[in-house]
């Protein structure tokens, strides 16, 4: 059995020793087979440096004369040329030229490599491994192509991966000018090679820049190609236009100097150093911005006119990319002239200009229409404004206005210096002030007959001595007439002096009442200054029948204050056509003044009231005995012809609306008030005549009538239709009447009143109407800017 045993032993033995390394099942290795334990560059690695060593790592020491160009080889696209070394366990390939970039190569050791015993590899050991990617320059500042680029740029190019700082020099990185190259220090930060120039580019120029192949990334692989790239510096600045213009005159005051530029320039270099304006040798103050390609200086104030300006831009004005302009940019303009009034109409202290003028003025130069309005020229009485339109036309403004000029009066025309030319927009170097006074209004001095004669010749001729001279063209039939009642007299007009004479072509008509009137037709001679007003005077031929106390004494009268007075408040009362009365002294009448005379009773600067006829009153003046003993008469009259409207003198009436008239329409008749009022307070009252012109309404109200209520709304009217006339409507009221007291409202009829009449109250400004008249016997009569129209006869 044991030599069966040695037996298998020797023979596994020498079949071990011819067939190369065996494993023995009993005895363990007798022999190990060689392997390729690792590589350098390791199986399937990538990004391999161009100048890789390429190694394998064997398990044994191996037997170097094995290890040659037959049994260790390198392909890539063809096999790669190099030494072989070998030393301990490790056989090295050195590449004759470093491999190419992005190639995949494949190592091979073949199993003709044997260890020292003679044992062979087994196989061939196979391995790939692929070589680093060119680094690529990914982008550059300035881009290719890219225009406008500052002088004081510093080039820069981005890789694709890190870069040898070493191949970063200034030999791989060049900038040029054409074939000069430009001097200037390069540096290399993380991906990022930048180039300095020493000194600013050029402006207006190409540069070409590269980057060449001895640029390599940190595992020594080059760009695969130089990379070459160009830009362009910015073109040089230059002011292309200004407004104003070089040599540019009449240039507005107000003006923006501006300069545009051919290109767009750095707004930080444009100020109130780099962009100058002068007056001579002195700067003028304001303020520089920038838009767009424009520099804008604006004057911190007007310049003045007719004077030459210099403005400047120096070379410290720069484009973005840091250009300068090749030298200042100077240019010269002058301003406007000052426009001058040169004549004004009126001219200056004229006098006796008429009420109607309009007021010019005239100018040097064409001005701007917009400067000329009602704030730029003014007229004046004293303080107070002078209401008026303004025009322009050709070189001469005109202020018309509204209303016509007072009388006498001193008036100050103002062009100011908000007028302007039109050219340069260049205003009056001042104020241009001139005064002229109107001439004074002519007036009626006396007349033949009297205002109120009775018992005149039935063959009178009519007389008006005026105060001046009449321009005798507008003493006519038209201006100077004579009537009854509606009816016109016929008759011839003449004028002589400073008398006017009616020549009644017949004799008047007995007992009758004739109105005389001079128009505001009629104008004084210098001036032609027109009447203030109409006057008009009344009075009665011959009738021996006629008493003293007869009515005719209170047809002339718009309101009678009985044996009290008359008061007015506020600005806008008057009486039409007609006057006042009271017995009592002239101090009761309150806030009017004579339109005939002129007179003035109580006034003050709140409390005005014209009556156009006469005020009769007892003294002292302006009252006096003719005055009074009018009217003592009148209120005689007044007393008969309250009684003859009375209920005893005209009985019958009745009550349509118990008491109230509002809303109803009343056809002629006598109305009486059952419960001694009447009131006007439901809507308006209206008095249907029926197509009959001599139609007649008496109310009777023993105790008050109220027309109107309360608040803005609550006026109301008396309306006359189909023929009514006012003189035909009668108001007996046997205490007192209260007629709109909120203001407002029409009126009509004659009042009489016991104990007096009251229109509107205290404060109001919506004016009252009446037409017909106001007549209380024992008691004042009121007015608030009330209107009395009073009714021929």
């Amino acid at each position: 059995m044991k030599t069966r045993k040695l037996l298998a032993t020797f023979v596994l033995l020498l079949v071990v020793l011819f067939t190369g390394c065996k494993k023995d099942e009993y005895l363990g290795k007798v022999g190990v087979c060689p392997v390729v334990g690792s590589t350098i560059p390791s199986k399937g690695a990538s990004g391999v440096p161009l100048n890789q060593v390429v190694s394998a790592t064997f398990n044994e020491k191996m037997n170097s004369a094995t290890i040659n160009q037959s049994s260790f080889t390198l392909k890539g696209a063809s096999l790669v040329a190099g030494t072989i070394t070998y030393n301990g366990v490790i056989a090295s390939f050195t590449p004759s030229s470093p491999l190419t970039p992005n190639t995949t190569y494949t190592g091979t050791v073949k199993t003709m490599a044997k260890d020292l015993m003679g044992n062979a590899l087994q196989e061939d050991f196979v391995w790939t491994f692929s070589t680093d990617l060119s680094p690529t320059v990914i982008s550059t500042d300035p881009a290719n192509a890219a225009t406008g680029v500052l002088l004081s740029k510093t080039i820069t190019a981005s890789f694709s991966v890190p870069m040898d700082p070493l191949s970063i020099t200034g030999t791989t990185y060049t900038i040029k000018q054409g074939t000069t190259n430009v001097a200037g220090v390069v540096t290399y930060s993380g991906s990022m090679a930048s180039f300095t120039p020493s000194v600013a580019l050029t402006p207006n120029t190409v540069y070409t820049g590269t980057i060449s192949t001895g640029a390599k990334n940190a595992t020594g692989t080059p760009l695969s190609s130089d990379y070459v790239w160009t830009f362009s510096t910015g073109a040089l600045p230059s002011v292309i236009s200004t407004n104003p213009l070089n040599s540019a005159s009449g240039v507005v005051l107000d003006k923006i100097v501006t300069a545009t530029f051919n290109v767009p320039m750095d707004p930080l270099t444009l100020t109130a150093t780099s962009f100058t304006l002068k007056q001579g040798s002195t700067l003028v103050p304001g303020a520089v911005s920038y838009i767009g390609n424009t520099a804008s200086f604006s004057p911190s104030i007007n310049l003045l006119p007719g004077l030459v300006y210099t403005a400047t831009i120096t070379t410290g004005a720069k484009s973005p990319v840091g250009i300068p302009m090749a030298s200042d940019y100077v240019w010269t303009f002058s301003s406007g002239s000052a426009p001058t009034v040169t004549v004004t109409d009126p001219i200056n202290l004229a006098t006796c200009v008429v009420l109607n003028k309009q007021v010019s003025a005239s100018f040097s130069a064409a001005m701007d229409p917009l400067t000329i309005t009602a704030s730029t020229f003014t007229l004046k009485q004293g303080s107070t404004s002078i209401a008026g339109t303004v025009s322009y036309t050709g070189t001469t403004a005109t202020f018309s206005p509204a209303v016509d000029l007072i009388t006498g009066l001193v008036y100050t025309g103002t062009i100011t210096t908000g007028a302007k030319s039109n050219a340069a927009n260049v205003p009056l170097a001042a104020n241009y002030v001139w005064t002229f006074t109107t001439g004074s209004a002519p007036t009626v001095t006396s007349t033949n007959p009297l205002n109120l004669a009775a018992g005149i010749a039935l063959n009178k001729t009519v007389t008006a001595n005026f105060s001046m001279a009449m321009d005798p063209l507008t003493i006519s039939g038209t201006t100077f007439t004579v009537k009854q009642g509606l009816t016109s007299v016929a008759g011839a007009v003449s004028y002589t002096g400073t008398t006017a004479t009616f020549n009644p072509t017949s004799d008047f008509v007995a007992g009758t009442i004739y109105t005389a009137t001079i128009t505001t037709g009629a104008k004084s001679n210098v001036a032609n200054i027109p009447l203030a007003s109409y006057y008009v005077w009344s009075f009665t031929t011959l009738n021996p029948q006629n008493p003293p106390n007869s009515p005719i004494y209170t047809s002339i009268f718009g309101a009678f204050g009985g044996n009290a007075g008359i008061t007015n408040q506020g600005l806008n009362t008057v009486i039409n056509n007609g006057s006042l009365g009271t017995t009592a002294a002239s101090t009761l009448v309150t806030g009017f003044h004579d339109g005939t005379t002129a007179d003035v009773y109580t006034e003050t600067p709140l409390n005005k009231g014209l009556v156009s006829g006469r005020i009769y009153t007892a003294p002292p003046a302006p009252g006096d005995a003719v005055s009074a003993a009018i009217a003592a008469n009148a209120l005689l009259a007044a007393q008969v012809a309250y009684n003859s409207i009375s209920p005893a003198s005209k009985p019958g009436g009745t009550d349509p609306g118990a008491g109230e008239l509002g809303g109803l329409t009343l056809a002629p008749g006598i109305y009486m008030s059952a419960s001694g009022t009447f009131n006007i307070s439901n809507g308006n009252l209206t008095l249907d005549a029926q197509g009959d012109p001599n139609a007649e309404w008496i109310f009777q109200t023993a105790a008050g009538l109220t027309v109107g209520i309360a608040g803005p709304a609550g006026a109301r009217s008396v309306i006359l239709t189909n023929g009514a006339l006012a003189k035909n409507v009668y108001w007996y009221v046997g205490s007192a009447a209260t007629i709109n007291g909120a203001g407002g409202g029409i009126m009509t009829g004659t009042i009489i009143a016991n104990s007096g009449v009251t229109f509107s109250t205290a404060g109001n400004a919506v004016q009252t109407v009446l037409n017909g008249r106001a007549i209380s016997l024992v008691a004042s009569v009121t007015m608030v800017n009330t209107t009395i129209n009073v009714p021929l006869p």
